[in-house]
């Protein structure tokens, strides 16, 4: 029986290694170094292997939106494929569910990806020829559910992502987000409990790819899926994430919150992803509060911050209580004012 009170997925001392013999060497690069990881990484690489995941160890908590990202070739989609099995790690384990997937059997890997495990990725990967509902009900289908149960299943699902009315569409009959969009359906379908999408938005246009990200919130919101995402743009990480993962030649090199990612970089190569990010749009109000409040009551200039606003927002309830101020032209006169909360308010952007 699974623990009740064990994360997700659990993966612990993940690797993988490409080249022949890999297991083997491995070990024997551990066992030479002993057991430091940055030490066997280098050994492994000087005897021609290619370490894509190296000493991967983390927790995905139940319902949590976890982003996995970095730098192409960085070494995330190597990890989200160890993770869904669809890489056999080379040393390590993943358990999902408390079951350690790495020791599945081939039978048993098949049922998880039937009734548990969903994926997306950024090619569609539709079939031309069926329609969208029954491209969307295809999973379904591969249970052995019939035709009219699953259709019905379908149709629910397609309506989750926005595309009622286009059940009877061919994929070549739909652009691109909405292709996207029937990917995602298809993988909901069957109610799955972990999710995984590698870079599912990257290949869309900017506009389509906001507002699929928006949908893909309002949907998680719903499903409270626990979600592994992939994405190499760390503002697409800073909007979806409850966490992020930060990737480096095969490396976690953080985990923590978009507000810790951004505020508290460990390096500079975090430093180097956040730096043209506005971070009044993801830190909180929190995460710079001091102290304790102690018995202190609102009064009646009290600008009402809350611990889960964002800066930006912050900013401009405590600019509201400053008067309109003037504004001069380059010869010395006074041209107009300007309200200190406006100039607050312009800087914020909308964002889900």
């Amino acid at each position: 029986m699974s623990d009740v009170n064990a994360p997700a997925i659990a993966c612990r001392h993940v690797w993988q290694v490409f080249g022949e013999g890999a297991d083997k060497a491995l070990t024997a690069a551990l066992d030479r170094s002993g057991q430091d990881a940055d030490a066997a990484s280098q050994h492994l690489r000087a005897t021609g292997f290619i370490p894509a995941v190296q000493n991967a160890t983390f927790d995905v908590a139940e319902g949590e939106l976890f982003v996995i990202m970095g730098l192409s070739g960085s070494g995330k989609s190597t990890l989200i494929r160890c993770i869904s099995h669809l890489l056999h790690a080379t040393a390590g384990e993943i358990r999902i569910d408390d079951e350690n997937i790495v020791e599945a059997s081939k039978q048993r890997l098949i049922e998880l990806r039937r009734k548990k495990l969903g994926m997306v990725f950024q090619h569609f990967g539709l079939f031309p020829h069926m329609t969208v509902a029954d491209n969307v009900a295809y999973p379904l289908k591969v249970q052995g559910i019939g035709r009219k149960e699953r259709l019905a299943k379908a149709s629910e699902v397609i309506d989750l992502v926005g595309l009622a009315g286009r059940e009877a569409n061919y994929p070549r009959e739909l652009s691109g987000g909405q292709r996207q969009r029937v990917g995602i359906a298809r993988s909901l379908v069957a109610d799955c409990e972990v999710w995984f999408l590698d870079e599912p938005f990257s290949a869309l246009d900017p506009l389509i790819r906001r507002q699929l990200q928006d949908e893909f919130l309002q949907i998680q919101a719903k499903l409270k899926t626990t979600i592994v995402f992939i994405t190499h743009d760390i503002n697409e990480a800073l909007k979806l994430a409850d966490r992020i993962a930060i990737m480096r030649d095969g490396k976690i090199v953080q985990i923590g919150t978009p507000a810790e990612i951004v505020l508290h970089p460990v390096d500079d190569y975090v430093r180097e992803f956040s730096k043209d990010v506005a971070k009044g749009r993801h830190a909180h109000v929190a995460s710079v509060m001091r102290g304790a409040g102690g018995g202190i009551e609102p009064g009646p200039d009290d600008p009402g911050l809350r611990t889960n606003m964002t800066l930006d927002a912050a900013l401009a309830k405590c600019m509201s209580l400053y008067e309109p101020v003037p504004v001069w032209d380059d010869a010395g006169a006074c041209v107009g004012v300007v309200d200190p909360a406006d100039l607050a308010a312009a800087l914020q952007v909308e964002d889900a």
